[in-house]
């Protein structure tokens, strides 16, 4: 990839503790960025920051549930104090429970859309404030490829991930006139802590889904991540109300 233009910038990462947001904000500092990681997993949160740290970035952890409002103006509030501005926004914190639909209960349900649906739109609008008064910015949103496939067991979620596509179109038509793009990943089976721990409990279900693939394995965290710094990056600049599946092809739309 050539000069990606991100030296200097400052990236904000929501659920940056571990899995694929770990990855996005390391990546990130790789890049030269200043790096925000939003999580409500302190320990986890300061790890990664010493991660990069030692690594020679330059980021901070910064405590927040999506779900709460007073606590996303807060978080984006200290970030803005701390590095100046917000120039890029990864919105990646979310929740998944599985299940069969006609068995879930509605708390479950206001659980996940709370936060995969409610969390990125409530983070957009409250850092949104700082990108419009400097005329520029880039928000990359992680749905999934659970909404373009569907995902029985995954009804809620595939839901929520469908709606994050929509904002995303929605958001990049009628923010581009502010400098400000938006996309999205849309991440297939991908390798966590979540899915390494439900691997454990089924290792058949993992043996399935991986013949399902056609690259026949589950991406790695560095490989979501490399597609969000395409996105966040010079390299993309002619991009916005774009969905891109990193899924080894199990989605080819």
């Amino acid at each position: 990839m050539g000069k990606t233009g991100l030296k200097g910038k400052v990236a904000l990462v929501t659920g940056g503790a571990r899995g694929i947001g770990e990855a996005i904000a390391l990546r990130f500092s790789q890049e030269e960025c200043k790096v925000a990681v939003c999580d409500i997993l302190s320990d986890e949160g300061n790890q990664v920051i010493d991660r990069l740290r030692k690594a020679g970035g330059d980021g901070r952890y910064f405590q927040a549930d999506v779900t709460r409002r007073n606590e996303v103006e807060d978080m984006v509030k200290s970030v803005e104090e701390t590095f100046g501005q917000i120039d890029i926004l990864v919105n990646n914190a979310g929740l998944i429970i599985y299940g069969p639909f006609i068995d879930m209960d509605e708390e479950i349900w206001e659980k996940m859309i709370a936060t995969d649906l409610v969390g990125p739109l409530r983070v957009i609008q409250v850092a949104l404030k700082g990108m419009m008064a400097k005329g520029s910015g880039n928000i990359v949103n992680i749905g999934s490829d659970a909404a373009r496939t569907g995902n029985g067991n995954g009804v809620v979620y595939s839901a929520c991930k469908g709606g994050v596509i929509a904002l995303t179109k929605s958001l990049a038509r009628e923010l581009v006139r502010y400098g400000i793009r938006v996309n999205c990943v849309c991440p297939g089976p991908t390798v966590t802590p979540a899915t390494l721990a439900k691997t454990e409990q089924d290792p058949e279900h993992t043996e399935r889904m991986d013949r399902l693939i056609p690259m026949r394995r589950r991406a790695r965290p560095e490989e979501i991540a490399a597609a969000v710094i395409f996105l966040a990056s010079e390299e993309s600049s002619y991009m916005t109300g774009q969905t891109l599946s990193v899924s080894g092809g199990i989605t080819m739309i």
